[in-house]
């Protein structure tokens, strides 16, 4: 794969191809060639005005070293240990922690994302219309937590006063209802407090086929990065418009909880369990993903020229995938998938 020459992933092996796998290795080649091209990744930042905004970010500044260095390591699936000291048991692990190779040094946790482009809730649209659905683990939300969190060691009691101790029991959500709005405001406020702090936390790579069909465009591939507080944006603007036209603890809702639950642990006791307040906190829905937000919603956020118009073409995949390695891939066999590419079958 295209610029990862120090991993704990070893890409001769056909188990290093499974999908699980290929999800976040791919991206992490895709970024290394962005910067080949001399091109920067699309960076989605929040301003002070707590809207989304695109600006650019180089691969060197979202792994935290070149990707040509020799010092280097990419390490998959593994937690990013300096937010250790931030949970209590075990950090999840995360899709990719950039390390020093020379000393281990982490440099930089990210979340991998490989999006297909249009999603079904936008491939009947008109092609500046299409986007992507994005789908996210709770073990995300951990870490957005603790992005925040770290800039709050030394002063975590300051986070969050005492007025939700009136919440007798966070488990009940008729109790916490109530609150939520609170919640939001004080989750913008702080992270308007150190806005200049903001990180990569996310990266987005699309690929984008003509219109349903299973062939790839011609521009095809591109990366879009989330930092920490406009990743935060999408999921509370989703909820906002939830909360005034219901009163149901939706998953996004729920996310809101999870985050605001674990900054407010952290402020009165210095370290949070995730792992309680994730299983504790599920509101009669499925802890299986936080949530996830179909293309017609993601369009505002991504919707930019590189969307329309990728700037990777499939000729160049080749160059990414090197020495045989799609050789090696094992794709699901989805049923669906080779009904739709079989229309002999219903002739």
């Amino acid at each position: 794969m295209f610029g990862i020459k120090h991993s704990n992933r070893n890409f001769s092996l056909v188990d290093t191809w499974g999908k699980n796998q290929f999800n976040s290795s791919f991206p992490t080649g895709l970024s290394n060639f962005i910067s080949y091209k001399g091109f920067n990744n699309i960076y989605l930042y929040l301003d002070e005005n707590l809207k989304v905004k695109h600006g650019e970010i180089s691969t060197e500044k979202l792994w935290g070293i070149a990707p040509v260095s020799e010092d280097l390591f990419f390490s998959f699936e593994s937690p990013y240990t300096p937010y250790q000291q931030l949970v209590i048991g075990h950090l999840p692990r995360v899709d990719l922690v950039m390390q020093l190779k020379s000393n281990g040094q982490c440099l930089r946790p990210i979340e991998i994302k490989l999006t297909a482009l249009p999603d079904n809730s936008t491939c009947a649209l008109d092609e500046p219309y299409y986007s992507c659905e994005i789908v996210i683990r709770p073990d995300t939300i951990v870490y957005l937590a603790c992005s925040i969190l770290i800039n709050f060691k030394n002063n975590h009691a300051d986070l969050i006063g005492n007025e939700f101790e009136k919440i007798t029991d966070w488990t009940d959500g008729v109790i916490v209802w109530d609150h939520i709005t609170d919640m939001i405001s004080i989750i913008d406020k702080i992270v308007l407090s150190i806005i200049d702090k903001q990180e990569p936390i996310l990266t987005q790579s699309i690929w984008k086929t003509n219109g349903k069909s299973p062939q790839l465009a011609d521009n095809c591939l591109d990366v879009f990065v989330w930092s920490n507080f406009a990743f935060a944006q999408l999921f509370v603007d989703v909820a906002r418009g939830e909360l005034s036209s219901n009163n149901r603890i939706t998953r996004q809702i729920r996310t809101i909880i999870w985050l605001f639950k674990m900054i407010y642990d952290y402020s009165k006791h210095g370290q949070i369990d995730h792992k309680m307040i994730i299983d504790s906190l599920s509101y009669n829905t499925k802890n299986d993903k936080a949530f996830a937000v179909s293309g017609k919603i993601t369009h505002r956020y991504l919707t930019s020229p590189e969307l329309i118009q990728p700037r990777i073409l499939k000729n160049e995949i080749k160059q990414i995938i090197l020495g045989g390695g799609q050789n090696l891939l094992s794709p699901e066999r989805r049923f669906d998938a080779i009904i739709y590419n079989s229309p002999e079958l219903f002739d």
